[in-house]
């Protein structure tokens, strides 16, 4: 299936960084950027277009304007006018440069977003990728809730009733922090990272089935609730199976693919007695463990003298 697109509102990236606008074609919100690279158009400034991908918002800084300031006025209106005919999502000239007339006229003829940033040029363009690349992120939704324990961003799968909400209420209780409950909205920020967030429509709220619907922000403090968090692990709760053999050593290492990215994953099972908000708190240090490269099953079996073949198994659940 081909991956899906998503957009920004230019409004968006002028709130964020403060951008003052010099000409806007439309109203902000209707102008949407869909391309997570951005250019310092120098080559093309100097008439080389090959390669060129108008799709990618223009950022012109003092070595561009340096480089215009030294052409002769028609040549300069002639380069000019050539990367506005592009008609590109916009044009940010940085550190509160000064611009040239012509670059007003153009950006009206071709309507061409004409911005201008207070930032240095380098930091201005650092910033804007990252936010590019978090709000056009690929992303999914799960139904799941997300909880960082310990520093460690943990996904709570499981079939609706079988506890979830619950222990992602003790696991507040007990200082840790909420992020979603019930939709988990995942992105992929970069080629190994995932981020869950909540849809603002239901974020801090959970569903506690015999209570009803609580706030967890104005239950237990904005110490309790956290925006977005990365995901370090997936831990699927399922009523426990008699007949099912779990994993008591953890030597293999199991991993659940999203959007391309490998999560390590693991499997609890639920059953009177068991304290699942403890026994997540101690997947989530044993799974930072791991990251740091300990190994708790693999050191007792080496003291045991016993040998072993470590094997990593991924679940695919890549959906688009």
């Amino acid at each position: 299936m081909a991956e899906r697109k998503f957009t920004v509102p230019l409004k968006n990236i002028i709130d964020e960084f403060n951008l003052e606008a010099l000409h806007l074609p439309l109203e902000p919100s209707k102008l949407l950027i869909e391309e997570t690279e951005v250019n310092r158009p120098g080559l093309q400034l100097s008439g080389f277009y090959e390669y060129f991908n108008p799709e990618r918002i223009q950022i012109v800084g003092k070595t561009e304007f340096a480089f215009l300031a030294t052409l002769e006025e028609p040549v300069r209106k002639e380069r000019l006018e050539m990367l506005f005919a592009q008609k590109v999502p916009a044009l940010i000239i940085s550190r509160e440069l000064p611009y040239f007339p012509e670059m007003v006229e153009y950006a009206q003829k071709y309507e061409v977003a004409l911005l201008r940033s207070k930032d240095g040029t380098s930091s201005f363009m650092a910033a804007l990728i990252a936010f590019l690349n978090l709000n056009l992120a690929p992303r999914i939704t799960r139904h799941g809730v997300l909880i960082e324990i310990y520093g460690e961003g943990v996904l709570i799968l499981g079939e609706s009733g079988v506890g979830k909400s619950e222990t992602a209420v003790e696991l507040i209780k007990r200082g840790h922090r909420l992020v979603a409950d019930d939709a988990v909205e995942i992105k992929k920020v970069s080629s190994i990272s995932l981020v869950g967030s909540s849809p603002e429509n239901i974020r801090h709220f959970l569903e506690l089935r015999g209570i009803g619907i609580v706030n967890a922000r104005r239950l237990f403090g904005m110490g309790a609730v956290k925006m977005t968090e990365k995901i370090d692990m997936i831990v699927e709760m399922e009523p426990w199976d008699s007949e099912k053999v779990y994993d008591r050593m953890g030597v293999d290492n199991e991993y659940t693919s999203i959007l391309g990215v490998k999560v390590p994953y693991s499997v609890i099972p639920v059953k009177p007695g068991r304290n699942l908000a403890v026994i997540l708190e101690v997947a989530a240090m044993n799974n930072r463990q791991k990251k740091m490269g300990y190994n708790a099953a693999e050191e007792l079996l080496e003291k045991l003298g016993m040998s072993f073949d470590k094997k990593d198994t991924v679940k695919n659940w890549d959906v688009y």
